[in-house]
């Protein structure tokens, strides 16, 4: 296929999103992107953290334009390659997506349907926005690493819940309720850490905790709406701060993640913040937009309108 990158889009498929879902319906999704006419090149991801090679390598080539094809993971890989690579601001590249993922979360926040032939069509019409995204600083192998991030972070029992989750999905065990299932689970085993929270270099907290939540959009685990108050394009991040629950009583306010009142919840409370920096005793798990990470101390700090991306007003 011929490389026309000035007016041609750049198609990263995962072949293994949605736990081998876009595999599968790779040829329906091409069908539908010739159907409407796009100029496209795809490429495939052959294994994790290939997709931040690949825009590396073909935005270096002069494309400009790419559709993700995966889910929140590879949304994620995309744009970490789009903050690595130097040969154009991360702001003048633009960013579509066809949900095939398992939790769909940060096309969630901008109503990107997961029908393909309905997310194909708002891609054509390009309406886009300048959204936020997050950079942390983190431990993995007693190393500090970095990672850029577009939807929500989360700390404590989220890092947990989204271990488990990634290894079954590796192990090709997967469903909608995969999510909910590991958070049942782990409350068996899951254990609250003391921890110490400074907000924008002056404001110290310390808390018994049992989660964080760190959004730039508003839902993780597949719609769960744990940052409520969360913008993707105000220069900020919300905080959902639970402190340390009782299994039972994490079992009774689930319904609270769903329709967006856990802030109602005596043991929670909502913080914000354009740096945030948390260590803990113990070290306590990490993910961002559903990739796991590694561990505290983490240091986050926003990096305000740097992404462009197609959304779907309602």
């Amino acid at each position: 296929m011929k490389l026309e990158t000035e007016n041609q889009w750049l198609v990263i498929v995962n072949p293994n999103a949605g736990i081998g879902k876009c595999r599968r319906d790779w040829n329906n999704i091409s069908s539908l992107l010739d159907k409407h006419q796009i100029n496209y090149y795809p490429v495939f991801t052959k294994e994790p953290l290939h997709a931040i090679d690949l825009v590396v390598e073909y935005v270096g080539k002069g494309f400009k334009k790419i559709i993700v094809v995966g889910g929140d993971g590879t949304m994620n890989e995309v744009i970490n390659g789009i903050f690595k690579q130097k040969h154009v601001p991360s702001s003048l590249i633009t960013t579509g997506m066809i949900s095939v993922g398992t939790g769909n979360d940060w096309a969630r926040t901008f109503n990107i349907p997961i029908d393909y032939e309905k997310a194909i069509n708002i891609i054509k019409k390009e309406t886009t926005i300048l959204q936020d995204a997050g950079i942390i600083k983190y431990q993995n192998s007693e190393k500090q690493q970095t990672r850029y991030f577009i939807n929500m972070a989360g700390l404590g029992f989220d890092g947990l819940v989204a271990q488990k989750t990634n290894y079954d999905k590796l192990r090709g065990r997967g469903n909608p309720l995969l999510y909910l299932k590991n958070i049942f689970t782990s409350l068996f085993t899951f254990k609250s850490a003391d921890a110490s929270i400074v907000l924008d270099n002056k404001n110290k907290l310390n808390y018994r905790i049992f989660s964080i939540g760190i959004g730039i959009g508003k839902y993780n685990g597949g719609g769960m709406l744990q940052v409520p108050k969360a913008r993707p394009d105000n220069g900020i991040f919300d905080m959902t701060l639970i402190k340390e629950l009782s299994r039972w009583s994490v079992i009774a306010s689930l319904k609270r993640l769903y329709n967006g009142t856990i802030g109602k919840h005596k043991k929670v409370e909502f913080l914000s913040g354009k740096s945030i920096r948390i260590e803990s005793n113990p070290s306590i798990l990490l993910e961002a937009d559903g990739e796991s990470l590694g561990h505290s101390p983490i240091e986050l700090k926003i990096v305000p309108k740097s992404v462009r991306v197609i959304i779907n007003y309602l």
